[in-house]
């Protein structure tokens, strides 16, 4: 192996622990939530997004799966020249969630499909949850209920709202048509620069 084939590797391989990080934060995913899935301990797994420990395929496989995303694009492969997005939906907790990047560092971004709510459920105020990373929403048809901290609003089309992920924040679909959505989500300091319109009320 040449001198610049050596410093290539070492480039791709310490691209691979913040892709893991970015892609196991966008979809929500604990540490031990991921051991569980794929039998890897939660000491390795946090060793391997940091860096501090050598990614090989037996780790990169039962991960790939468990993101249900291909090998070459957990390791920053190199494109072959076709710039277009062959989507893989997922879904989590009843939402699904279409990526519209191919590469999981940085920003990255989804379409949001929320299905309406079961109707004794519309009324209620959303989980919530919290996580490193910065979050962007622009709705493109249906009501979404944002819970973000203390506050409630009511985005509807057109709309668009950030925040910081680290605030308590959930969503819900108080209506009966699916809510569809872009999210864009980037780590700490990454952000977009459009602020929601504030509605009176829910």
């Amino acid at each position: 192996m040449t001198d610049d084939q050596g410093d290539e590797l070492a480039h791709v391989l310490t691209a691979v622990g913040p892709r893991l990080r970015g892609l196991r934060q966008a979809r929500g995913t604990t540490l031990a939530q991921l051991s569980e899935t794929t039998g890897i301990s939660t000491s390795t797994l946090s060793r391997l997004e940091s860096g501090r420990r050598r990614p090989t395929l037996e780790l990169l496989l039962p991960l790939a799966r468990a993101h249900g995303v291909p090998l070459d694009e957990l390791v920053g492969a190199p494109t072959i020249g076709d710039p277009r997005v062959r989507p893989r939906p997922f879904t989590r907790n009843g939402q699904t969630f279409i990526p519209l990047t191919r590469y999981l560092g940085g920003l990255h971004a989804y379409k949001h499909i929320i299905p309406p709510a079961p109707p004794e459920r519309r009324n209620v105020r959303p989980e919530q949850r919290v996580h490193e990373g910065y979050e962007w929403l622009y709705i493109l048809s249906g009501r979404l209920h944002l819970a973000l901290g203390d506050h409630d609003l009511t985005l509807t089309a057109g709309e668009a709202a950030e925040f910081d992920t680290r605030t308590p924040h959930g969503f819900a679909n108080p209506g009966e048509t699916p809510v569809e959505a872009i999210s864009i989500f980037g780590p700490q300091g990454e952000r977009m620069h459009v602020r929601a319109r504030t509605r009176a009320g829910r």
